[in-house]
């Protein structure tokens, strides 16, 4: 059943790494340099996992404009702080080496500008491990999930759309890998909120990286 999946797309904050001190630091660094209230914490995590411009229209009532402009002020510091305070989750290195020993074809899939995935996954020595990291042009723009998402089977070179499965932590996740028509997994470790993933409709749900293998290459 599940041996069908020779590509697998991962999700980067979230799912690979913890990097919520880091983004939520810098999110509240452009409130405030925008002159916006910092919303309550409950609030600020729905940051954790969407694009940026989407988060602060959502949750923060900015227009199109001020969003992007909040998004700009966001990257001006985050790209010299996105590995402080990162980690990655439990297992997740031993998952990717073990994938990568059975022959899976390994992705990033990730909304998080290019120049900033390539240092983090860099950083933490793991993009050996891959075939591909996908993220947003540099300015943010071209961030859809979809696109992303499509745009690493196009670097795979996967033909047949039921070899691949999308895995992350958000139903923006889940919602991309609909969208593209490849199959989801939520992982329950990441940022979502009880219930989200079971929303969205993730084919499958995982606990932990111990998981994700034994259902990968069992």
């Amino acid at each position: 059943m599940n041996g069908k999946y020779s590509a697998i797309l991962f999700d980067l904050d979230g799912t690979l790494t913890d990097s919520s001190p880091g983004i939520l630091g810098c999110v509240r660094y452009a409130l405030e340099k925008m002159g916006r209230e910092v919303p309550e914490e409950t609030l600020l995590n729905g940051f954790l996992g969407p694009p940026l411009v989407y988060s602060f229209t959502q949750y923060c009532g900015m227009t199109s404009e001020e969003a992007r402009q909040a998004a700009e002020l966001y990257r001006g510091v985050y790209k010299d702080q996105c590995v402080i305070g990162n980690s990655l989750y439990n297992g997740i290195y031993e998952l990717l080496e073990q994938l990568k020993k059975a022959g899976k074809l390994l992705a990033v899939a990730t909304t998080k500008p290019q120049v900033i995935a390539d240092k983090i996954v860099e950083h933490f020595g793991i993009k050996r491990l891959f075939d591909a990291v996908c993220g947003a042009d540099p300015d943010g723009s071209s961030g859809e999930k979809a696109g992303v998402i499509r745009e690493a089977v196009k670097k795979l070179r996967i033909t047949d759309l039921g070899q691949v499965l999308m895995i992350g932590d958000r139903f923006y996740d889940i919602d991309g890998a609909k969208e593209v028509g490849v199959a989801s997994a939520g992982v329950l470790y990441g940022y979502g909120k009880p219930g989200e993933l079971e929303k969205a409709g993730a084919d499958y749900i995982f606990g932990n990286a111990r998981e994700i293998a034994e259902f990968i290459l069992s």
